[in-house]
């Protein structure tokens, strides 16, 4: 058999908030200070290194000991990280310093904000969302929502040539297409199950 694994979502909070504060006090700090930049020779050292450092630390607290107060301390330690990394995702992905205001950091930051709360959301209130969503399937609800998004998303993809548009209105008529079918499915239960009865 094998070992039950333990959850340990107040060290995800923890770690998120970390992300949020490090990612933050960076940019804020770097708003004030633009200039200030560690120079050794010919290398400009990002703090980013320091967020590569602070995550391997973390990492390595966070699997060598069983503490609570060492898992905090280590959630932390990986938040942080995680922040500085973030912060200067522009950065990284061009290769130039120039790039430090990039929308991409932006983008990327609230993609992985929006990401991880929803992780954290949907570990912590599993049981509730599923049986809410078990509900919403069997209402007349999701018919219609599926319905109304599907003609949305066809609409779009017939009316432009925009990949990134149809992308995402190809997207929405699957999400549409599977709400509508499993709307079917559950009728097709209740009423078997009705008969039984």
């Amino acid at each position: 058999m094998g070992e039950e694994i333990k959850e340990k979502p107040n060290l995800s909070i923890i770690a998120l908030t970390s992300f949020i504060a490090s990612f933050l006090i960076a940019r804020i700090f770097t708003t004030l200070n633009p200039n200030i930049v560690l120079v050794s020779g010919d290398y400009h050292i990002h703090h980013f290194w320091y967020g590569i450092a602070l995550l391997a630390v973390g990492g390595w607290l966070g699997i060598s000991y069983q503490s609570e107060k060492i898992d905090r301390l280590a959630a932390i330690l990986f938040g942080a990280g995680g922040g500085l990394i973030g912060d200067e995702v522009g950065i990284l992905l061009t290769l130039s310093a120039h790039a430090y205001w990039a929308d991409i950091t932006y983008t990327f930051i609230i993609t992985f904000l929006i990401v991880a709360s929803m992780v954290l959301l949907i570990s912590k209130y599993r049981r509730t969302i599923q049986t809410e969503f078990s509900h919403f399937l069997r209402s007349n609800a999701s018919l219609y929502i599926g319905v109304f998004m599907a003609a949305i998303s066809l609409a779009f993809i017939l009316e432009t040539d925009n990949i990134v548009i149809i992308s995402f209105s190809c997207f929405f008529a699957i999400i549409a297409f599977i709400l509508v079918l499993s709307y079917f499915i559950q009728q097709i239960r209740i009423r078997r199950h009705e008969g039984k009865s």
